[in-house]
């Protein structure tokens, strides 16, 4: 669907992104994950032909980037809305944009209304609308003429859960129709649910890409959690790589079933002592933490784990 070779991006001086080249297939929910300031917004200009001035190469469907328009649409980090208007006359004005023009608008008009749980308001200007309501309108401008290509940039930022559940609700929609998304943000979990393929982004490069599944078996390793009375750090020396974790300590192994009955034997004698043992399933931002060294909080970079290090063991 979308090939991306070589790119790099200079503001003025300053280097923006760095050769990034990346392989987008056809029907694919792609996460494009980094912190704020890591270049995900200016990629996604590219690929959207907002910004031209780059070297490297874009190429969609093997076509000339003239013809972008039709296949691809564009929902900005900033909400792009006209306030002062209804939100049936700003998904209009939107369409008229792509090219629908008479019944074809109208009727497509009402259809995106209804996609996006705004029917009951079409009539209402956006002024007045809540930050998730101007959200899910802001995606639904670019639904207009049904693209197939759908490029995502911070879609769900500021916005209540009601929105976000309607938002994740609406993606999954379009993936069923065999769509195409490039889904850019810096909450991992909304990756997890969402996507099927990860690139993530640090400082303008790609540092790792492909299916999540393979990239969490292939960066971390399974832990642990136990939560005791009285538990010495030294009972645990031996059961892997330790760290202070919630009142607790988190045990990282490649043998997580056996630690754990490990643990239970050393409780076997007094198990109201053992208040807590988990098994806790890696995730993607552990991945992340392992390709950087930094942790995705808020879009903010931090210089070390939450967990402490204990015994000189990170």
């Amino acid at each position: 669907m979308l090939v991306i070779h070589d790119v790099t991006k200079y503001y003025r001086n300053k280097l923006v992104l760095e050769h990034i080249s990346l392989d987008i297939p056809s029907g694919s929910c792609i996460g494009l994950v980094g912190p704020n300031g890591a270049g995900k917004s200016t990629l996604l200009k590219i690929l959207a032909s907002i910004i031209q001035d780059y070297q490297g190469k874009v190429q969609l469907n093997n076509t000339k980037s003239t013809f972008q328009k039709k296949v691809l649409g564009y929902v900005p980090q900033e909400i792009c809305l006209e306030q002062s208007i209804s939100a049936y006359s700003n998904l209009c004005f939107f369409g008229k944009l792509y090219g629908l023009s008479g019944r074809q608008l109208k009727k497509r008009a009402t259809e995106v209304l209804e996609e996006i749980g705004l029917s009951s308001h079409a009539k209402n200007k956006v002024l007045h609308f809540s930050g998730g309501m101007k959200r899910r309108l802001n995606i639904g401008c670019a639904l207009m003429h049904q693209p197939k290509l759908i490029i995502m940039d911070e879609p769900t930022v500021g916005i209540d859960p009601q929105s976000r559940r309607h938002i994740f609700e609406m993606i999954r929609h379009l993936q069923e129709t065999g769509c195409t998304i490039i889904y850019a943000t810096h909450y991992m979990e909304e990756v997890e649910q969402l996507c099927n393929k990860v690139a993530f982004l640090d400082c303008g490069k790609i540092v790792e890409q492909g299916d999540i599944s393979t990239l969490i078996q292939k960066y971390t390793t399974p832990s642990v959690f136990v939560k005791a009375k009285n538990l010495q750090v030294t009972a645990l020396d031996k059961l892997g790589q330790i760290s202070a974790y919630r009142q607790g300590f988190l045990i990282k192994t490649e043998m997580p079933i056996a630690v754990m009955k490990q643990i239970l034997l050393m409780y076997q004698a007094n198990t109201s002592e053992l208040e807590r043992l988990e098994l806790v399933k890696p995730r993607l931002e552990d991945v992340f933490f392992t390709l950087t060294g930094s942790e995705l909080r808020e879009g903010v970079h931090s210089s070390s784990k939450e967990s402490s290090k204990i015994g000189g063991v990170s």
